[in-house]
């Protein structure tokens, strides 16, 4: 067993934690739209075509945002095609993933659908092959009150007030060879400033994110933000950041370290983004948006099953494992660890699609293993974060060395009468952890609860026959004797720990 330290000091705050980071991201993309959030004729379909079933463990999930319709699809996307009339809609050869995009659902189902889960927009308009009118318009379309072209367009498609949509991505990873449009960081920083004026002009009210680096690994990296934020600095409000981790070669160690190799990602974009601020000597501060991350791997193949230019096929359809947890729990913790920066988070995605969801056509859906670290944090994990000090054995992995055993993140409530600590034991063989929490500082605690997940399987998934084979548990949390405790981390576990204050 080993042993672990965690000292948290009421005092020692760092951020507010924007609720943001805990959104999702729903792409035309494999089943995620037909037969995941939408399936008419499903039995638990509401009149509509939405499934009920689905928006119940997405209300769950507590997201305050969602991104949409893309990532790559946004690249060759022409929203008129998913508005007015379904029986007028075209059908489009839609070239990022090889499928017929039927158009019956768009921007104005989307809006329906975010308030049936409750949460709020977040669009990207299509920088690829089209440009900076394209996106004035769908602005027009969604946000003007009425009175002009677009907007008396959006009336007559049946929605009178606007749906004062405020967070809008300027096109999708245009740094990646991959993309519809494809541009050099110059050309792409040029058209997204000239967007995002025009935008901000039709709607003074929304805020815009660059594309920043797919990866930390792409070549361009540090020269992609540097370059193109020159060109746009004044007109944009926040730089995103994509990223996905994999264990092929079923390393544990080096997987379970991949949140830190996150966490450098975002200080070194923060980074970047301050330089151009200084070389600009500018007072406007940039902030981050990740709103790409996931664990990204099991599948492999990017077309699973049918053929190209099916109306529906399945593709990246990951089942989520017992490490996994770990991992997204892991890079949830990360982006808290930064949250004076990072104010917006999108898990990719959220049904069948590399994703905590998962459905059957014409029958069930289930909770993967992810599902459930995404959801406490969403739930415990808003108010302020604090910092604290950790005295934990380290180990090294081929991704990096003197990785931390144990890694978290307190959180004090929005109210300031819960702690909650989210503590992850991350030691690569599965031993326990002695963990002793030195929590003086808060004065009088009650203990709330300690919630587990772990599983001594690794490989352990669940499935609509066994949907809680990786699922929380709860255990016994003892009472604070002056301030502190110990408490047993069962091995390769998420933990969240909570206490009542005063």
């Amino acid at each position: 067993m080993i042993k672990a330290n965690i000292t948290v000091d009421k005092d020692y705050t760092f951020s507010a934690i924007d609720p943001r980071v805990y959104g999702g991201f729903a792409e035309h993309l494999g089943r995620h739209i037909y037969t995941g959030i939408y399936e008419p004729g499903h039995p638990m379909a509401d009149e509509q075509g939405w499934r009920t079933d689905v928006i119940d463990l997405v209300k769950a999930l507590q997201m305050p945002i969602i991104r949409y319709p893309g990532g790559n699809f946004v690249s060759g996307y022409n929203w008129e095609d998913g508005v007015g009339p379904k029986a007028d809609r075209p059908r489009r050869l839609e070239m990022a993933w090889g499928v017929t995009e039927t158009n019956e659902v768009g921007t104005n189902e989307f809006m329906d659908w975010a308030k049936k889960v409750g949460t709020e927009p977040m669009m990207a308009v299509n920088l690829g092959t089209r440009g900076p009118a394209n996106a004035q318009n769908l602005v027009e379309y969604c946000n003007h009150p009425g009175g002009s072209k677009y907007s008396d367009l959006r009336k007559s498609h049946g929605y009178a007030d606007p749906h004062n949509v405020k967070v809008w991505c300027l096109g999708n990873e245009m740094d990646g060879p991959w993309q519809m449009g494809a541009k050099t960081a110059y050309e792409y920083g040029r058209i997204a400033n000239e967007s995002a004026k025009l935008m901000k002009w039709t709607d003074s009210r929304i805020e815009t994110i660059l594309c920043g680096s797919s990866a930390r690994s792409m070549p361009s990296f540090g020269k992609w933000e540097w370059e193109s934020l020159h060109e746009c600095y004044d007109n944009v409000d926040y730089v995103s950041l994509h990223t996905y981790y994999a264990n092929r070669e079923k390393d544990f160690g080096s997987f379970f370290a991949e949140p830190d190799n996150m966490s450098d990602f975002i200080a070194e974009t923060a980074a970047l983004c301050d330089a151009v601020k200084a070389a600009k000597k500018s007072k406007k501060t940039i902030n981050l948006s990740f709103d790409e991350w996931n664990v990204w791997y099991h599948s492999g193949d990017w077309n699973q099953n049918g053929e190209r230019w099916d109306d529906v096929r399945p593709q990246l359809e990951d089942i989520y494992d017992m490490a996994d947890v770990l991992v997204v729990g892991g890079m949830l913790l990360s982006m808290l660890e930064h949250a004076d920066r990072l104010k917006i988070g999108c898990i990719a995605q959220i049904v069948n699609v590399i994703a905590p969801i998962m459905t059957v056509p014409g029958g069930g859906a289930w909770r993967q293993s992810t599902y459930w670290p995404l959801m406490h944090a969403s739930v415990y994990g808003r108010g302020t974060a604090l910092r604290a000090v950790v005295d934990a054995p380290l180990y090294d992995a081929k991704s990096r060395e003197r990785v931390p055993t144990i890694k978290q993140q307190a959180v004090l409530s929005e109210d300031g009468s819960e702690l909650t600590l989210f503590v992850i034991n991350r030691e690569p063989s599965g031993e326990q952890c002695e963990l002793t929490l030195d929590l003086r500082s808060f004065g009088k605690l009650s203990p709330l609860s300690h919630t587990v997940i772990a599983n001594p399987d690794m490989n352990a998934v669940n499935s609509l026959e066994n949907p809680n084979n990786v699922a929380p548990s709860d255990v016994t949390l003892g009472q604070p004797d002056g301030g502190k405790l110990n408490v047993t981390l069962a091995g390769r576990s998420w933990n969240v720990i909570r206490f009542k204050l005063g």
